[in-house]
């Protein structure tokens, strides 16, 4: 049976049996909070326990690294909108120790690409549309460098709202202790 199916079979009874009732809540975030964080699948139910949130408490994006590298793409659209539409009012950035995006470069998904039996030369397409591959593809460094990063480019946002406090944190996936990177006054 695959992922899909046992989830499937699984989520017929779990509505059958009003299993979601305990989760029901609003789409407006309770504490007013947006967080953009990594996918890393440690801090699934980790990073909410560790924060004291609840289901309904905040907005929580996430992808590779809790990276903002593009001022226009998903990740910002995805804040604005929980601060214009949705009635968040801070924003956290949280990264995390470990993370794989640490040192991450583009030839390794080149190698793993090939080895499926991928033909690199479409990657041609995109760098005649002006995307630069290796740079779309690179990871970071430094996690508290990252963070660092990403929350000056939230706070640089020319649609911001003014006073938006916004945070940058670093969560340890083994004991979920929170390194303060940045502290919004």
């Amino acid at each position: 049976m695959s992922a899909m199916d046992s989830i499937l079979k699984f989520n017929e009874t779990f509505v059958a049996n009003n299993e979601y009732k305990p989760y029901e809540t609003s789409k407006f975030p309770n504490k007013k909070l947006v967080i953009l964080t990594c996918m890393d699948t440690r801090l699934l139910e980790l990073l909410p326990k560790a924060m004291n949130l609840a289901n309904g408490d905040a907005k929580i994006i996430k992808n590779a690294g809790a990276m903002v590298t593009e001022p226009y793409g998903s990740i910002m659209r995805s804040i604005l909108v929980a601060l214009y539409e949705l009635q968040a009012e801070e924003v956290a950035v949280v990264g995390h120790y470990g993370c794989g995006m640490t040192g991450f470069h583009s030839e390794a998904i080149y190698t793993k690409a090939k080895e499926k039996g991928l033909d690199l030369s479409r990657l041609e397409d995109a760098s005649y549309a002006g995307v630069d591959i290796d740079r779309w593809l690179r990871g970071f460094e430094d996690v508290e460098e990252n963070v660092k990063h990403s929350v000056d480019m939230i706070k640089r946002h020319p649609l911001l709202p003014e006073h938006t406090p916004v945070h940058g944190l670093v969560i340890s996936p083994e004991t979920g202790k929170l390194t303060v990177v940045e502290k919004a006054e």
